[in-house]
């Protein structure tokens, strides 16, 4: 049986890998996230997967705040570089695998053709850059190793463009949306799934793309997600990039030729527009998961609407919580709220 340690478990890709842990009962699962396994710590990585027999890490951990990162070098560098390298690292040791999740970010943006893997990357921006270093890294130190970079990811979980075009959607008359850059937007539970196809399969190292098929821009995605939503009041206008300033540069080009991926583990990727239909039922309502010995127990309850009610919500929560609590363990409770 593979021990999987799965880190960055909080986030999007890392929650909808929960999501399918109970497909895999031939796995063990260890779900972390920085309360649990300090993945900036070297010797406590050596130690969390020696003391648990673990065969493979899929790193779902990362600085993703790309502005941010601009003003914050150094611990963007140590989570995106030196903590995948301190995972390849014990990995290497024990003779294990390990999956990087990377970015379109390390290309230029300037291209007009669909990225392939051994095309020249040239990062922009100081995400981009810690990220290839963190690829580099892990490929350079594990033989088992293998890099899936990605791009324009959201899920029903955390902070992402669809959720946000929603909110906005509903509260303004009047939208501006970036028009000139293109790109693919990725499901993360497709992404997920393709890893999980991966691991089960049998990784064959190497550096893949993955994002759902099709292409589009921010300006396209928008429209969709508010026909989807049946936002109708909000006028988006499509802006140029000048238009809409920001500390990080964003490229203009950034679409992923996911071939290789398909061939070398027979996976068959949605087009964008069908992921984003399927996940709109799961936005609609907020998804309580609890984790515990890496089986799923999911129940789900409606938020009438945001502020006070959310407290009210949270409570209710709790309550239920404690009611599993009296006949099972629970290893972690996530709340992911609503848009």
């Amino acid at each position: 049986m593979k021990e999987i340690l799965i880190t960055g478990c909080r986030g999007q890709l890392g929650n909808e890998i929960q999501l399918l842990a109970s497909e895999y009962p031939h796995f063990h699962f260890f779900f972390t996230d920085r309360e649990e396994l300090d993945i900036t710590n070297e010797e406590q990585v050596m130690a969390f997967v020696e003391a648990n027999k673990i065969t493979t890490i899929i790193n779902c951990a990362a600085f993703t705040a790309v502005d941010k990162a601009e003003s914050e070098e150094a611990l963007c560098d140590l989570l995106n570089h030196k903590a995948p390298g301190y995972l390849a690292a014990a990995m290497a040791k024990v003779g294990g695998e390990m999956v990087q999740v990377s970015t379109d970010y390390v290309f230029d943006g300037n291209g007009h053709l669909p990225y392939v893997e051994t095309d020249a990357t040239n990062p922009q921006t100081v995400y981009g850059r810690t990220k290839l270093a963190g690829e580099k890294a892990v490929m350079e130190t594990c033989e088992k190793a293998m890099v899936v970079r990605t791009a324009w990811l959201y899920s029903t979980f955390g902070n992402n463009f669809v959720k946000t075009m929603i909110r906005l959607g509903r509260e303004r008359d009047n939208l501006g949306v970036i028009f000139d850059q293109i790109g693919s937007p990725t499901y993360a539970r497709d992404l997920a799934c393709a890893i999980m196809a991966a691991v089960d399969k049998g990784i064959v190292p190497g550096v893949y793309h993955f994002t759902n098929e099709g292409v589009c821009s921010w300006f396209d995605f928008t429209r969709a997600i508010h026909r989807i939503a049946g936002i109708t009041q909000c006028h988006v206008k499509p802006l140029h990039t000048e238009e809409y300033p920001t500390p990080a540069k964003r490229p203009h080009y950034s679409v992923l030729d996911k071939t290789k991926i398909k061939l070398t583990f027979g996976i068959d990727i949605p087009w964008w527009e069908d992921s984003l239909e399927r996940a709109f039922p799961c936005l609609k309502k907020t998804d309580g998961h609890m984790v515990s010995g890496g089986c799923l127990i999911s129940f789900n309850w409606l938020l009438v609407s945001r502020g006070s009610e959310f407290c009210n919500g949270e409570k209710r929560f709790e309550e239920l919580g404690n009611l599993f609590l009296c006949s099972v363990k629970i290893d972690r409770l996530i709340l992911s709220p609503l848009l």
